[in-house]
């Protein structure tokens, strides 16, 4: 048996794993590992500090991998934003095929991958959201429960309740995305009307992850409760590992008249990158998702996906088939 769908079809992979975006993470190792162990994986635009330097990481990853990978570019609101339109030429012009998308209006940048050709994927966090992308051309939408590392949205809803709810209306192929980290959240996530899943934390506890080990060994120690709610107060919710600095961030959020210039120091990328980097736990924010309380081993992304897999399969072959009378 094997997990055919809309997603494998429509990617050219062999299985419904995707994964995510993830800033300092997607890098080339981290996409060809996933992409030649029969998923998708995507580079992370902004992680590469400019255009021209997103460019010659296609052309690694290109060198490393044969199969189909994608390349995020996230659209976040900034006081002195990047040149986005500048990294949306580059992928293009590099010949990528597939792109995620995420974040606010992206309208623009959707209409000129579309009309290069590109497949887009967009995360989305609501069903309202996931409604809009689809009109606005995505052809596939990656559906972020609230379980997940990074920004959940303002609504709070878990994935449990999203991801069918978003199925009853979406027509395009969906991810589930959020809380999945193996073969049980595939599963589930098949059964509530996705067509695959993606998968963010999970792939930083893996071999090629370009993160440190002491990081990686974080993520296993830690449980599903793990997690802090940052920037609540903004109305930019931000969900990431539990540390000292996250502590900080949400006690200073939580003041009366706090504005996010008070917690600007502890929040920047470059301290996160270090925390990655160093595998100073404390140098800055971890975003990572609930999903650690299920992480019990860093394998590489090809036993990773191998095994989950393999474990979907045997779920739904012998103990959800024999649960029919």
């Amino acid at each position: 048996m094997a997990l055919k769908t809309r997603i494998t079809e429509m990617l050219g992979i062999e299985h419904p794993i995707v994964q995510g975006g993830m800033m300092w993470v997607g890098t080339a190792e981290m996409a060809a590992a996933v992409s030649n162990a029969g998923g998708l994986g995507i580079l992370t635009g902004l992680t590469q500090p400019t255009p021209d330097a997103l460019r010659a990481e296609i052309d690694r990853c290109r060198a490393m991998t044969d199969k189909p990978f994608g390349v995020n570019l996230t659209i976040l609101p900034s006081v002195s934003p990047p040149p986005y339109a500048e990294y949306r030429r580059a992928i293009i012009e590099s010949g990528v095929k597939i792109v995620e998308t995420a974040g606010g209006k992206p309208q623009e940048h959707v209409e000129d991958f579309k009309a290069h050709g590109l497949i887009v994927l967009h995360k989305c966090t609501s069903v309202r959201h996931a409604l809009s992308a689809e009109k606005m051309g995505a052809d596939i939408i990656s559906i972020d429960g609230f379980e997940c590392a990074g920004h959940p949205g303002e609504d709070d809803v878990p994935g449990l309740v999203l991801i069918p709810a978003a199925a009853d209306q979406v027509t395009v192929p969906m991810l589930a995305s959020g809380g999945i980290g193996d073969a049980r959240g595939l599963v589930a996530a098949l059964a509530l009307g996705a067509e695959g899943v993606n998968m963010g934390t999970r792939f930083c506890a893996t071999k090629e992850a370009p993160i440190h080990d002491s990081v990686k060994q974080f993520l296993v120690a830690n449980s599903e409760r793990d997690t802090k709610l940052i920037f609540r107060g903004f109305k930019n919710t931000g969900r990431v590992a539990r540390n000292s600095v996250s502590e900080q961030v949400v006690e200073i959020g939580t003041r009366p008249g706090a504005v996010f210039e008070d917690v600007r120091p502890l929040v920047s990328g470059a301290n996160g990158r270090q925390a990655l980097s160093t595998g100073d736990l404390d140098a800055g924010l971890i975003w990572a998702g609930q999903v650690q309380g299920l992480i019990h081993d860093i394998p590489t992304c090809a036993e990773l996906i191998g095994t989950m897999v393999a474990e979907a399969e045997a779920i739904i072959a012998s103990r959800l088939r024999g649960l029919v009378a």
